[in-house]
C-alpha cells in the first residue's frame, strides 16, 4: 500500500476525533502532536512537518471547526487540504514545445528508475497518441544503452542510440532524427552517477545547452524518504528542474519524498512509477493521493484505469452474455486478462474508499495476485470443450487438469464450484429474483 505507515497512523489519530461531539483546542493540539510525529517518521522534512502543524492548527481552531455539529469531519477535511496543497495543488502537465518535438530530458542519480522511467514516459505518450523517440544518452553504466534498447523493442518504441560517442553528440543527432522523422517527443535517457559531482552536472548542463529541453525531469526513488529531496534540492540549483518523476511509490515507503519534495524545491511531482509494469505509471495528482493517504479512496483513478484497460466492444458483448446467461469459463478467462492489466489487486483496493478503515477487519482476508495466475493456469489447462461445458469435467478430467496446471484437485474442484455459484447468480439477475433490484444490476 502507498504510505502504508504514515496513512495507518492518520487515519487511527484522526478516527479517535471523528467520535467526538465537540473538539476543544485541548484536544486538537492532542492529535496534531500525533499527526506531527507520524510525518516525521515518514521522514518528511522537518521544516515542511513546521509549517504544515501550523498551517492545520491555526485552521482547526477557528469557527469552521470549533462551532461545527461535526468537528472530527472538518479537521479531517482540513488535513485532507492542506495534503494536497503541501504536494502541489493540482496535477501539473508536461509542457509542450510550440513546434515539435518537446524534448524532455530525464536526470537522477543511478538506480533511481530514470531509464526505465523515461520508457515508461515514452509509452504513456504513445497511448496519448502521440509519437515519442528515446534517445540512449547514457555511454557509462554498462548494458545502459541494450537496457533501453529492449524497452524499446517491448513497447513498440523507437531507439536513437549512436553506441559509446558523447552524450551532447547522441542528444543533438537524436533531436535532428526527431525532427526528420516527425516525433512530436524526444526523451534522452542521461548518465546518471552513484552520488551528485561535478563531472555529472557539467555534462548534464552541456546537453541542456545543446538541446534546450522543454521539461528537465528529475526521477528519484520514493524509497530513498528524505534524501530524494536533498537530491532533488541539488539538482534544481545546477539544472532548474521543471519537473519530478517519483518511482518505486508502490513499495513500503514512507513518503516522505512525496510530502516534502514540492514544498523544498518548488518543483511539482509530474509523474508517479507504482511498479515494475510499463503501464504501472500514471501523472500524479496531488488531491487523490491526499485522498489515498486519509483512506478515502481514489476513485477517478481507478475509473480511469478501467478505461484503459477493458475494451469496450468486448464489455458490450460481455454484457449480452450475461443477460442471456451464457458466460463460460472461456470469457471468464477473458475477463481476467483484463483485471489483470489494471495492475496488483491490493492497489485496486486502495482506491476503493473506505478499504483503508476496512484494513483491520479484512486482515485474514489476502488479496493475492499468485491467485489469478493459478486460476488462470487451471482454466488454460481445460479443452476448449470443457471451458464451454463445465459440466462434462468429471474426476479423471479434473485430475488431468491439475496435473496440467501444477495445481490440487482441490483448486480445480474450488474453482467450479465458484463458477457454479456464480452462473446460479447470474441466472437469478436474468430473472430478476434479486429482491429490491432491478433486473440486471450490473450494467
Amino acid at each position: 500500500m502507498v504510505f502504508e505507515s504514515l496513512s495507518g497512523k492518520l487515519r487511527e489519530t484522526l478516527k479517535r476525533l471523528r467520535g467526538k461531539g465537540k473538539l476543544t483546542e485541548k484536544d486538537v493540539d492532542a492529535a496534531l502532536r500525533e499527526v506531527r510525529l507520524a510525518l516525521l517518521e515518514a521522514d518528511v522534512n522537518f521544516k515542511v512537518v513546521k509549517d504544515f502543524i501550523s498551517q492545520v492548527r491555526e485552521r482547526c481552531l477557528g469557527k469552521e471547526v470549533l462551532e461545527s455539529l461535526t468537528p472530527g469531519q472538518q479537521v479531517i477535511k482540513i488535513v485532507n487540504e492542506e495534503l494536497t496543497r503541501l504536494m502541489g495543488q493540482s496535477a501539473a502537465k508536461l509542457n509542450q514545445a510550440s513546434s515539435p518535438p518537446t524534448v524532455v530530458m530525464m536526470v537522477g542519480l543511478q538506480g533511481s528508475g530514470k531509464t526505465t522511467s523515461a520508457a515508461k514516459l515514452a509509452s504513456f505518450l504513445k497511448k496519448k497518441q502521440h509519437t515519442p523517440l528515446l534517445a540512449a544518452a547514457d555511454i557509462y553504466r554498462p548494458a545502459a544503452i541494450r537496457q533501453l534498447q529492449v524497452l524499446g523493442e517491448q513497447l513498440g518504441l523507437p531507439v536513437f542510440q549512436l553506441g559509446q560517442q558523447d552524450p551532447v553528440t547522441i542528444a543533438r543527432a537524436a533531436l535532428e532524427s526527431a525532427r526528420k522523422n516527425r516525433n512530436d517527443y524526444l526523451i534522452i535517457d542521461t548518465a546518471g552517477r552513484l552520488h551528485i559531482d561535478e563531472e555529472l552536472m557539467g555534462e548534464l548542463q552541456r546537453i541542456e545547452k545543446a538541446v534546450s529541453p522543454h521539461e528537465t525531469l528529475l526521477v528519484v526513488d520514493a524509497m530513498t524518504g528524505q534524501d530524494a529531496v536533498n537530491v532533488a534540492k541539488s539538482f534544481h540549483e545546477k539544472l532548474g528542474l521543471t519537473g519530478v518523476v517519483l518511482t518505486k511509490l508502490d513499495g513500503d515507503t514512507r513518503g516522505g519524498a512525496a510530502l516534502s519534495v514540492r514544498s523544498v524545491t518548488g518543483c511539482p511531482i509530474k509523474f508517479a512509477g507504482l511498479g515494475e509494469k510499463a503501464d504501472a505509471f500514471e501523472p500524479f495528482h496531488p488531491d487523490r493521493m491526499a485522498s489515498r493517504i486519509l483512506g478515502m479512496g481514489d476513485v477517478l483513478s481507478l475509473i480511469e484505469k478501467v478505461q484503459t484497460s477493458f475494451d469496450a466492444d468486448k464489455a458490450r458483448e460481455m454484457e449480452k452474455k450475461l443477460r442471456s446467461q451464457q458466460f463460460t469459463l472461456e470469457d471468464f478467462l477473458d475477463q481476467l486478462q483484463q483485471v489483470k492489466n489494471m495492475g496488483p489487486l491490493n492497489q485496486l483496493l486502495e482506491m476503493l474508499p473506505g478499504m483503508g478503515q476496512m484494513g483491520k477487519k479484512l486482515k485474514g482476508l489476502t488479496v493475492d495476485d499468485r491467485e489469478l495466475v493459478k486460476v488462470e493456469a487451471i482454466i488454460r489447462s481445460m479443452t476448449k470443450k470443457e471451458r464451454l461445458n463445465p459440466d462434462i469435467i468429471n474426476s479423471s478430467r479434473r485430475k488431468r487438469i491439475a496435473a496440467g496446471s501444477g495445481t490440487r484437485v482441490q483448486d480445480v474442484n474450488n474453482l467450479l464450484k465458484q463458477f457454479d455459484m456464480m452462473q446460479k447468480m447470474m441466472k437469478q439477475f436474468g430473472k430478476g429474483k434479486i429482491k429490491g433490484r432491478g433486473k440486471f444490476p450490473f450494467v
